[in-house]
């Protein structure tokens, strides 16, 4: 539950533009990083941004899939 609480948290900071443009790069977010956010963060609080400077401080780390996601986040 706490995995899927953390992941909405994430989903909702990263969102930009509109619900349908954003909408598949979020699907892919939730599918391809959780798991890195549970290995690679796991005492980092939602919000803020944390996350995603998390996420990027261990972006030699992350898997290939959730590197794919963020970046389809920024484009």
């Amino acid at each position: 539950m706490r995995a899927v609480v953390l992941t909405m948290s994430l989903l909702t900071a990263l969102a930009a533009g509109t619900a349908a443009q954003a909408q598949a790069p979020q699907n892919d977010l939730a599918k391809y990083c959780q798991a890195d956010i549970k290995r690679l963060c796991p005492t980092v609080q939602p919000g803020g941004g944390r996350v995603m400077q998390c996420l990027k401080a261990h972006s030699k780390e992350m898997s290939v899939g959730c590197a794919q996601a963020l970046q389809k986040m920024k484009s």
